[in-house]
């Protein structure tokens, strides 16, 4: 496990901001709530600035280092106070926690991209390693799969974290893929740059996934999410998947809903 996944926060804070990301805005808005759920359960107060946007990191990995600057500078001056920001993504975790130091290297805004970036949590990473989260499972028995997204597990370093919190839950039995450090083909752009390469690799992942017997899937990140579960559609193949938050929250709320 790297330094980041250990790294250490003093006390579990009385609030957090939450940044709620672009696929979980547009496509998986059940996903943010239930993120926001299982920090509230913690007794957290979560604070979502309405002005938040993209983090940057579609224009940053295209080689568009001034629009990718324009549009993350935006995002500096939401997390005013000295609160621990949230994301439910390892991608755009990693992307502000990892690189925003190096965008805004010898700008006026360096100073306040690495204090910014100090800050950034991935989700289950905060839930596990902040608020030391207790998981009780009131759900029926399942079997899943899981897969964790390149950025979590390379840039955030946290790819033991999901697991651990789902073997917290007493009805779940969680199997593991072949190759699970193989990436899923989204990679952002690259799936619109690459689109052959890109359905190769995630028709591999999918028969990974399928190949475990489980009938469900969890991921750290929409668009892993929205990759492999479009495929699946397309494929006919019988796994299907959500984020791991929602699975979270509708295990130990007993609320169903997927996304």
């Amino acid at each position: 496990m790297t330094t980041d996944a250990i790294r250490l926060y003093p006390g579990k804070p009385e609030k957090v901001y939450f940044f709620g990301t672009c696929l979980v805005d547009l496509f998986y808005p059940g996903a943010g709530l239930a993120g926001i759920q299982l920090l509230e359960r913690e007794g957290i107060q979560v604070l979502f600035p309405q002005d938040q946007t993209c983090c940057g990191q579609p224009a940053y990995t295209s080689g568009y280092y001034d629009e990718a600057r324009a549009v993350a500078a935006a995002q500096l001056g939401l997390f005013k106070e000295d609160w621990p920001i949230v994301v439910p993504s390892g991608s755009c975790g990693g992307m502000m926690r990892k690189h925003y130091p190096d965008l805004f290297r010898d700008t006026p805004q360096s100073d306040r991209a690495k204090e910014v970036a100090g800050r950034v949590w991935e989700l289950t990473d905060f839930l596990l390693n902040v608020c030391h989260v207790h998981l009780e499972d009131v759900g029926e028995p399942v079997t899943v799969a899981m897969h964790t997204s390149c950025s979590a597990r390379r840039e955030m370093g946290i790819a033991e974290v999901g697991p651990r919190l789902l073997q917290q839950l007493g009805n779940v039995t969680l199997v593991e893929q072949v190759r699970p450090e193989e990436c899923c083909g989204f990679g952002g752009t690259f799936a619109v740059r690459h689109p052959e390469i890109s359905a190769a690799m995630v028709g591999d992942k999918v028969q990974a996934l399928a190949d475990t017997g489980a009938r469900e899937f969890v991921t750290t990140d929409c668009g892993c999410l929205m990759n492999i579960n479009g495929h699946t559609e397309k494929a006919g193949q019988g796994i299907a998947g959500q984020h791991i938050a929602s699975f979270l929250w509708e295990r130990v709320s007993g609320q169903g809903g997927k996304s």
